[in-house]
């Protein structure tokens, strides 16, 4: 969720509880943009304090706030507009632990313990785990009861008063979108290389669920900055629309950009060569060979050149395959 629901939150908390005998707790992911401030609030701000009030019926445990190793000390140092809140320090000071991931992405043991010293610098209380690929036991995050209010005071005394509203930096926006249809991967992979080197900098989160033509899977991306993994899992169910989705977050996007560019990706044109097609393929020098497959691992033609040797051609236009 985000940090400006609150009165959503607070009507999703009371229609779970309905149910209480069926769970054993609550875990609320915020996005990565939210000033956990008003969240944090929802379970103490109710005038009410009768039964149903969320102070009765639920007990914050703890605020865990993950960090990225990699680039922590750049989202803490970023100069932001007045009136504005630095959302990555507001995170760090709420958190009752805190954890460092992507350590794998540090090598020098001097900068990751500078690190930590920045954090507890706004944090002294908060323990700091390190991990990778966000891998750490459920045990340092569930039932810990670690939330403290008396150390929230301490650095935000206004806390228990007025409802905080949050004050984002307007320059820091995100776009979700889905699309029908599905993507060519050559065109996919290109477009992502473009976007990650001209606008990594700029980029704080990204991730997404692709449909990629010829695959019987999800390829499922995310990244930050300039750092991006993606691979396949989960198989599409035959009663499943193939679709993409796919969230961005960052300073000075262009939503239109990158939507036209993810468009650009989409293939929904009928192929130009049939299985059995004779063809000239790209091979450095264009060859005759013959079409023996299409959509081959998200490739759109294979191809079998006349001396036996079988090749792809990832997309369908002329600098890849032309008709013999």
């Amino acid at each position: 969720i985000c940090c400006k629901v609150r009165g959503d939150l607070v009507d999703a908390l009371k229609r779970l509880y309905q149910k209480v005998e069926t769970f054993d707790g609550v875990i609320i992911e915020t996005t990565g943009l939210a000033d956990p401030a008003p969240v944090v609030q929802t379970f103490f701000a109710e005038t009410n304090d009768g039964e149903d009030s969320l102070e009765r019926m639920y007990k914050l445990d703890s605020v865990i706030t993950v960090t990225d190793a990699k680039y922590i000390i750049d989202r803490l140092d970023e100069e932001k507009p007045e009136d504005t809140d630095n959302e990555a320090e507001q995170q760090v000071c709420f958190a009752d632990k805190i954890i460092l991931n992507k350590t794998d992405l540090v090598t020098d043991e001097t900068e990751l313990a500078n690190i930590e010293k920045r954090l507890r610098s706004l944090n002294p209380q908060a323990p700091i785990l390190r991990c990778q690929h966000s891998q750490i036991s459920p045990k340092e995050l569930l039932n810990i009861g670690a939330f403290d209010l008396e150390r929230v005071l301490e650095f935000d005394p206004y806390f228990l008063g007025e409802f905080k509203q949050p004050r984002h930096d307007q320059s820091v926006s995100s776009l979700s979108t889905k699309v029908e249809g599905e993507v060519n991967m050559s065109l996919l992979d290109n477009w992502i290389r473009r976007l990650l080197h001209d606008d990594g900098e700029a980029l704080y989160r990204y991730k997404g669920i692709i449909a990629v033509k010829g695959m019987e899977k999800k390829f499922i991306f995310q990244g930050v900055g300039h750092f991006f993994s993606g691979t396949f899992g989960g198989q599409w169910k035959n009663t499943e629309k193939r679709q993409s989705a796919f969230v961005f977050i960052g300073k000075n996007l262009s939503t239109e950009m990158l939507k036209a560019g993810f468009e650009a990706c989409r293939e929904m044109k009928e192929l130009r060569f049939s299985i059995g097609t004779n063809v000239r393929a790209n091979v450095g020098t264009f060859q005759l060979g013959k079409v023996i497959d299409q959509w081959d691992s998200g490739n759109a033609y294979r191809i079998r050149l006349r001396d036996g040797k079988e090749i792809f051609a990832p997309v369908d236009i002329n600098e890849y395959v032309r008709a013999a």
